[in-house]
């Protein structure tokens, strides 16, 4: 997915603002009700061979958390990515800021758009949290739930410090170059993947949110939902992740998996860092794929 164009047609080459926006011309665009406003759906259709997969951004984010993987993986079924209440071009649920009233809308969501269908679920960072708890919810009608570099480990979760938010005054320039810097920090652990695109992603997503979910993804939150899944489970993980607190804590992540369900797939992916779909998309589509086809037996 690096050279100038895919096979689905991308110009990885062309300017940010027309690789998002021709890959959202392949999308339908659906709402789906929430208390303030709607909550805004991306699909793009793709072989009925097998479920639907729902898709689950991280903090501050939209779909286009995925956007390097979403063509690839719309190959093998449908795809529908969500933008999480408070962020992207979804509305609000209100306060406080606790999980429950936004899981309850996304599963509502799915309710809408896939009715009585069963699909399969990932949930990236912060997403990851709310992907649980839809899952919980959903029961069996959730064939699998993938936890991405998922957040809600509590204690295991390292905080990274430095994360600035750039001054509305200030240059273009000026804020482009604080949101490489909090992408080198959080996002991304090989600088020359701090391109353009990522850039022009992250200060949009961060520009748009408005829901500050760092105290939900510091909680055991995602923890305490994975016995109550009826569901599979998995996990997929950058192997330079600096939430995962290091390779030791991602395995003990792993090990907390398949506890619960001692045959899952749980992969961690060599190179990669926090947005490890953005950073090693092909080896990430390849991974879940893999995933999904275990759950399928």
């Amino acid at each position: 997915m690096n050279g100038k164009r895919s096979r689905a047609d991308i110009d990885w080459g062309a300017s940010p603002t027309i690789i998002v926006a021709s890959i959202r011309a392949k999308a339908r665009i659906l709402q789906t009700p929430c208390l303030n406003g709607t909550v805004l759906w991306h699909q793009w259709p793709g072989p009925s061979i097998h479920p639907p997969l729902v898709l689950i951004h991280g903090g501050w984010g939209s779909w286009t958390h995925w956007i390097k993987s979403i063509i690839a993986l719309s190959k093998t079924r449908t795809v529908y990515a969500v933008d999480i209440p408070g962020m992207g071009g979804s509305g609000d649920v209100g306060q406080p800021v606790i999980v429950t009233p936004i899981a309850d809308v996304i599963t509502q969501g799915i309710d809408q758009l896939i009715p009585n269908t069963t699909y399969d679920l990932a949930g990236f960072s912060f997403g990851g949290i709310v992907a649980a708890h839809v899952a919980v919810r959903h029961r069996t009608r959730c064939r699998s739930f993938t936890a991405v570099g998922a957040a809600g480990f509590g204690e295991m979760h390292f905080v990274v410090e430095g994360i600035k938010l750039p001054d509305i005054e200030l240059s273009n320039e000026d804020k482009n170059s604080i949101h490489r810097e909090n992408l080198k920090l959080l996002m991304l652990a090989n600088d020359d993947n701090i391109d353009p695109l990522a850039i022009h992603i992250h200060r949009t997503n961060i520009e748009q949110g408005r829901m500050r979910s760092r105290r939900i993804s510091l909680t055991t939150s995602l923890i305490e939902a994975l016995p109550k899944i009826k569901s599979r489970i998995g996990g997929i993980w950058g192997e330079r992740d600096t939430t995962g607190n290091g390779i030791a804590m991602i395995e003990k992540r792993r090990d907390i998996f398949r506890d619960i369900q001692p045959d899952c797939p749980f992969d961690i992916i060599p190179n990669g860092g926090h947005w490890v779909m953005y950073e090693e998309p092909k080896k990430f589509v390849e991974t879940l794929l893999k995933h999904l086809a275990v759950h399928a037996e």
